[in-house]
């Protein structure tokens, strides 16, 4: 797909929601800022609209999307929630929490969102932007991170830019996220175990292996800079661009405090800064595996992971 869109740059101000709105509701890509990162959202409930996200996203067919629902009642005529997972959402939406759950049989759902799955992944934000473009559309959105697939995840509209510039309708600009990497992803299984697919800023238990692919970020090479990456470095090698943690300072710092919510929130803008570097490498320092540095960890052993 070749550049063959003028991406407007949209205020988050009510004339920019309703622009967006307008964009979405006629079947057109919007990147759209949430707690964690920018989404690239589309109709839900449109093949072609859905369609056009693994296009503009070069997104392999195989790896499902997470569809952003306004309310559990939304959620409830998508998909089958147990007791289990009807109170993980009653204690954690909206929020930064995506449960995948049987999808209905009726569910007024493009296919391609579940990916050929028997479930569908739902999260139900709660950045107040992303929630007034949801009213606006009167919809469900299908939002995975507006970038092209595989490459480091947005945080701001710059980031949107760099890869979807010219690939999607529209960016709407309300500045950088808050909490910087990806929902936490918990599987409800039907004898009500919680399997956590991918960690993230609610931190609910261990991340559990699973065979194959049933949610976002599952893929062992994802979150890439472009440069190979090492992790827990205590300082720089030749020609390395350093990011930082605690007393370790570098060329730019995750947190000088030591602060792993600093961290998450400035992870991909520290990412794109040493992507954009003249440095060939790139190094991190460690971070605790603990708490927000579990997800942190998780996207930087990703980030790490040969390219396929």
């Amino acid at each position: 797909m070749t550049r063959k869109y003028a991406t407007e740059r949209l205020s988050a101000d009510a004339h920019g929601i309703a622009r967006a709105s307008e964009l979405l509701r006629a079947g057109g890509l919007v990147a759209v800022p949430t707690e964690t990162v920018y989404g690239l959202a589309a109709r839900a409930d449109s093949e072609a609209a859905v369609a056009r996200i693994y296009e503009a996203k070069g997104r392999p067919s195989f790896n499902p999307l997470i569809v952003h629902v306004a309310s559990l009642d939304q959620a409830e005529r998508l998909a089958e929630l147990s007791p289990v997972a009807k109170d993980l959402a009653a204690q954690h939406w909206p929020g930064p929490l995506t449960l995948v759950l049987p999808r209905r049989r009726d569910a007024a759902l493009a296919a391609a969102v579940s990916a050929g799955l028997p479930t569908v992944a739902l999260r139900c934000p709660a950045h107040s932007v992303m929630r007034a473009v949801m009213d606006g559309v009167g919809a469900p959105l299908a939002a995975p991170s507006a970038n092209r697939s595989g490459f480091l995840s947005p945080t701001s509209a710059e980031h949107v830019l760099a890869t979807l510039d010219g690939r999607i309708d529209a960016v709407l600009d309300a500045g950088p996220c808050s909490a910087g990497v990806e929902s936490t992803i918990a599987a409800v299984r039907a004898d009500g175990r919680i399997d956590i697919l991918r960690p993230g800023p609610l931190y609910l238990g261990a991340a559990r292996a699973s065979e194959g692919v049933e949610s976002p970020g599952q893929l062992a090479s994802h979150y890439a800079p472009g440069k190979p990456l090492r992790l827990n470095a205590l300082e720089a090698e030749s020609r390395e661009f350093l990011l930082g943690f605690g007393v370790i300072r570098g060329d730019v710092s995750l947190s000088e405090k030591g602060d792993l919510s600093e961290a998450a929130a400035r992870l991909y803008a520290c990412l794109h800064q040493a992507a954009a570097a003249s440095h060939p490498s790139i190094a991190v320092a460690p971070i605790p595996e603990e708490g927000l540095g579990i997800a942190i960890n998780d996207r930087l052993r990703r980030a790490a992971a040969p390219q396929a």
